[in-house]
């Protein structure tokens, strides 16, 4: 009897050993399954932000291409051109232009090639230029139909903030002029 009880208790700590190694390798197994999903999410999240910069970067080629075909023949600019008609034609080609700088410095932010800090720098130092206040101010009832919490609106406001502050600035170093945000 003491033989069968002691089989009995050798058996049931066998049992019982088999039955936290089968657990211990199914947890491990489900550890593994939940590394790879999150791998997978992870991959599925680059090719996804490739696949947004690659779009950006198409766009902002055709942009280009679009503003360059507009400055080099008037015919096309006015298709375009919604300024006051009573800018001159050269100053309509030259705001265009302006377009294409405030656009090529838009679009290196959003595909995250400069940070705020450094898109306020680039924004302090083109704004330097009369030619771009004077296309900033012609431009402002375009920016008036953006989506108040649009990355183009926040920039737009930023760059208003910076230019008035630009103005009234007590000194010459424009390039310590103003507070950059901070992301």
């Amino acid at each position: 009897m003491a033989i069968r009880k002691h089989s009995a208790v050798r058996l049931g700590s066998i049992a019982a050993g088999l039955t936290l190694a089968t657990a211990a390798l199914t947890l491990a197994a489900r550890q593994r399954q939940l590394e790879e999903a999150r791998l997978h999410v992870k991959r599925l999240e680059l090719e996804e932000l490739n696949s947004r910069r690659a779009a950006l970067a198409h766009q902002q080629r055709m942009h280009w291409e679009l503003l360059s075909m507009a400055i080099s023949d008037p015919s096309l600019a006015s298709v375009i051109d919604t300024y006051d008609k009573s800018i001159p034609a050269e100053k309509r080609r030259q705001f265009f232009y302006a377009n294409a700088w405030y656009v090529n410095l838009f679009h290196l932010y959003r595909s995250g090639m400069l940070d705020q800090e450094e898109l306020f720098g680039r924004l302090r130092e083109i704004f330097q230029s009369p030619v771009l206040r004077e296309y900033w101010e012609a431009s402002k009832e375009q920016r008036a139909s953006l989506k108040e919490s649009s990355d183009e609106a926040w920039i737009g406001r930023m760059v208003d903030g910076l230019i008035k502050d630009l103005d009234e600035a007590d000194t010459d170093e424009w390039w310590v002029v103003g507070n950059p945000p901070t992301d």
